[in-house]
């Protein structure tokens, strides 16, 4: 049992559970614009001469034909029958002397798969830059016709982003967000953290709870089910539970059931949980309640002086710790709203602008949202086992929406700030990537070189370009 069953609303509290299982779970919303899951640059052609792959949205597919002439087919196998020749260990024969006749026939397969690698990569690249394509997805070789001094022939199909127009973007707007820290915002987070610093003390006085308190409880739960239900749950239960007796997170049921009650007490109640309670094993159920009163305890909250403020950092007095903390909770409330107003901006160009989606970006970024929440879990210490007990497929279709969504989001954004002329420096870059290299602690140089080798260099570019034509369009168009 815990203590998410005894609150109004644990839902509406995010943890890092929840933040992991949100990603995995989500249908809907947009998430940012960092989409680390996709960049837009060539790819290479993977196991060339095999017709596989996933599938292509057929409105973004585009397929060329690609031909090498038969002296070049006849130049590249007499490399790599070189090449075996010299490196080939045959039994009964020297190094360098197995004839070629047996090399061919031994090696047939493997000669062909290095032909291949050595001649379609460049001729389909050669192709592409000839017709001024980009591709995104990996291409899908087919009708591949490859033989010893015929000329190379094959088509590729693969996907591109398709021309779409965003005339009209500057016309959108949306409201420009109050935001500005009020009293009582400011009240809630002096006292969220003066609570941090409380301590809980036992009453000894002989007395009976009320509003205030906090009941130290045990107990137990049995979630009661339908009459020939196929599974019974397991009953839940906790001890040393402290319940805040008429708490605003509180439920209504336990407040009635501890005011008045007095330790040693021991009480049976239900509790009919709403249908869009946070726990979801127990949203819409009843569960009958055993709980035995252990102790009342109180809360002590230190005094906002000068002390209090010294013991939690290096402030001078009270009043500096309360300036630097409204500035602080100021900060974060204008990056909360203006993010959020950004977030309805980009929502906004989405609904505006309809345009067909390159499917291979829309599961790369599936992959990068699940890669994301499976981390999150493997942090908070899901074991390995159990993650591979998931069901992937009903979480890849649960991700696809908003995956969508955020690769549409990416593509309007690079539009845009095509448009705008917005670029980012390699400064801008560098700034970025000092700040990975601090939060992980792998040296800032080592860092860079691998992201550059790895082409992370490019989409971290990608990601601070799409920021910057954000904050563009905010200051442009929220009003």
């Amino acid at each position: 049992m815990t203590d998410t069953a005894i609150e109004k609303a644990p839902h509406e509290e995010t943890t890092e559970t929840q933040t992991a299982h949100n990603e995995l779970q989500e249908t809907g919303g947009h998430e940012g614009h960092s989409h680390e899951g996709h960049d837009h640059h060539e790819p290479g052609l993977h196991n060339v001469g095999h017709n596989h792959g996933p599938s292509l949205n057929p409105e973004c597919v585009r397929e060329i034909e690609v031909e090498a002439p038969a002296e070049e087919v006849a130049k590249a196998f007499r490399n790599v029958l070189q090449r075996y020749r010299k490196q080939a260990r045959i039994p009964g024969f020297r190094a360098g002397k197995v004839p070629e006749s047996l090399i061919r026939s031994k090696f047939a397969q493997e000669i062909r798969q290095d032909v291949l690698e050595s001649l379609v990569p460049d001729r389909f690249r050669e192709a592409i830059a000839s017709q001024e394509l980009k591709p995104v997805s990996q291409p899908q070789v087919v009708d591949l016709q490859l033989f010893d001094g015929q000329p190379l022939r094959f088509k590729a199909a693969f996907e591109v982003v398709p021309a779409f127009d965003i005339q009209g973007y500057d016309s959108v707007r949306v409201p420009r967000p109050d935001i500005a820290l009020t009293t009582e915002e400011f009240d809630a987070e002096i006292e969220r953290i003066r609570d941090s610093r409380s301590t809980m003390e036992t009453v000894e006085e002989d007395r009976a709870l009320v509003d205030g308190d906090f009941a130290d409880v045990e107990f137990k739960g049995n979630v009661q089910t339908p009459e020939g239900a196929e599974a019974v749950p397991q009953p839940i239960s906790g001890e040393n539970v402290q319940i805040e007796v008429g708490g605003k997170n509180t439920l209504d049921a336990f407040n009635a059931a501890l005011r008045g009650a007095k330790p040693g007490q021991e009480l049976q109640f239900e509790v009919a949980y709403p249908e869009d309670f946070g726990e979801r094993n127990l949203a819409g159920k009843t569960v009958s309640y055993d709980v035995t009163v252990k102790g009342i305890k109180k809360k002590n909250l230190p005094e906002m002086n000068d002390d209090f403020a010294k013991e939690l950092g290096e402030y001078e007095s009270f009043e500096d710790f309360s300036a630097k903390l409204r500035e602080h909770a100021e900060g974060n409330k204008r990056q909360q709203l203006e993010n959020a107003a950004k977030d309805k901006l980009v929502e906004e160009m989405i609904a505006k602008f309809q345009f067909a989606v390159p499917e291979s970006l829309v599961q790369q970024q599936i992959d990068a949202r699940l890669d994301r929440g499976l981390r999150a879990l493997a942090q908070q210490g899901m074991r390995a086992e159990d993650m591979r007990k998931l069901d992937f497929e009903r979480l890849r279709a649960a991700q696809r929406d908003t995956a969508l969504n955020e690769v549409k989001a990416s593509l309007i954004l690079d539009k845009i700030a095509d448009a705008e002329g917005v670029e980012v420096s390699d400064e801008d870059v560098d700034r970025e990537l000092m700040i990975i290299s601090l939060q992980t602690r792998e040296p800032f140089d080592a860092l860079k070189a691998r992201l550059t080798q790895e082409g992370g260099d490019n989409r971290i570019r990608e990601q601070l370009r799409r920021e910057k034509t954000g904050n563009l369009l905010y200051e442009k168009l929220a009003s």
